[in-house]
């Protein structure tokens, strides 16, 4: 009998990577065709709203999405907590990792500012989902050494109950208030130029999930069969509690059930995530880390496989890199032309084939240099 094959949490991970890679595709699939489909449009749950959408394949091309944004700030979690780790292992100090994490944070708003910020034709002071990142990383500089059973329980109960924060503490008279409930628990773009979809609340939640999770299978030596079927479990029973919300149609959805058609069912808020849209798209997530399990364990090695793979080592420099590809014009400007659905797929399809071979020039470059600015990207 051959002997069963050791999970061990120690080390890069690369089912991590493989889940990162794969819902960052679907993602660039969302962006290109908003910026290239009349029809695509986003928004779901801002300030209560439910924007209409023509057909159901229109309605679909968006939800697919759903899976990224969970997935990159859960994973961001993990992923943390992992390298932390990993520093402490090898010596370095607790008031140098602070350090680092709090650099890092600063960078992502940076980044969001000047790069990601006008390729979407958004003002600088925009609050999307790398600043969330950024200054949740600041944060967990200072709240990571929290004891993980209380930093996991206040994890999930921020995940589960912040639908019932309410802000009207926090005046509106004035841009700085009403710029503080965009950016903590209320996106909106009522105050232009202040504005944002990402909220730190419940997203710091989702991130707090991550480090947990990567605290837990740091410290794991398993066999590779229990870990995948456990994760699979999680994730195939998320989806079946997602269902079990959208039915009873009350704790959970930001935006309830209106009838019974598949858009009825599927239409969830975005913005701010609600318990329904968090089961669905971290659901999703486990059973793709599922799948890069059985991937890591068997030693599977594809074009397919290794590309997806490749982008998720380098999600960033992928993040950035997509938005400027698929938009193809200069910030601040129309597209000259829509195109059809099909034609649409095509653009992405090619569009990630040439994004692969740049995260793999990228990631030998970052690895020549470990100490340059590249790290922070």
């Amino acid at each position: 009998m051959m002997e069963e094959k050791i999970f061990n949490g120690n080390g890069r991970q690369s089912f991590i990577d493989f889940a990162r890679g794969f819902v960052m595709i679907v993602m660039a699939w969302d962006h290109v065709s908003s910026f290239w489909n009349q029809l695509h449009h986003g928004g779901e749950g801002v300030l209560g709203q439910a924007p209409p959408f023509t057909s159901l394949v229109w309605f679909l091309e968006r939800f697919v999405s759903h899976w990224s944004a969970p997935t990159f700030i859960f994973l961001a979690g993990t992923v943390l907590a992992l390298s932390t780790a990993r520093r402490l292992e090898k010596g370095v100090s607790q008031k140098d990792i602070t350090v680092h994490i709090i650099v890092r944070g600063l960078a992502l708003l940076l980044i969001e500012a000047v790069l990601i910020s006008p390729a979407f034709d958004l003002p600088v002071y925009y609050f999307g989902v790398i600043a969330c990142i950024g200054v949740c990383f600041i944060i967990f500089s200072v709240i990571r050494q929290t004891p993980s059973k209380i930093l996991l329980f206040v994890s999930l109960f921020i995940v589960v109950n912040h639908g019932f924060l309410n802000l009207d503490w926090i005046p509106t008279a004035t841009i700085a208030g009403r710029y503080l409930r965009v950016i903590l628990h209320e996106p909106n773009f009522n105050s232009w130029p202040f504005v944002g979809l990402y909220p730190i609340i419940p997203w710091i939640g989702v991130m707090g999930l991550g480090w947990s999770f990567g605290e837990a299978i740091r410290t794991l030596n398993v066999p590779f069969s229990k870990i995948r079927k456990t994760i699979l479990l999680t994730g195939v029973s998320s989806i079946a509690l997602f269902f079990v919300v959208r039915s009873l149609n009350s704790f959970g959805n930001l935006l309830t059930r209106r009838g019974n058609t598949v858009i009825d069912w599927l239409y969830v808020s975005k913005y701010p995530p609600s318990v329904a849209f968090l089961l669905w798209g971290l659901g999703g997530m486990c059973v793709f880390m599922a799948i890069g399990l059985w991937i890591q364990e068997k030693g599977v090695r594809n074009p397919l496989s290794d590309a997806i793979t490749d982008i998720g080592k380098t999600p960033l420099f992928f993040y950035i890199a997509h938005l400027w590809l698929f938009r193809l014009r200069l910030p601040y400007t129309d597209a000259p032309f829509y195109l059809e659905m099909w034609q649409t797929f095509i653009f992405w399809v090619v569009g990630n084939i040439v994004l692969w071979q740049l995260c793999k020039q990228y990631l030998s470059l970052k690895q020549a240099h470990p100490d340059s600015l590249l790290r922070y990207i």
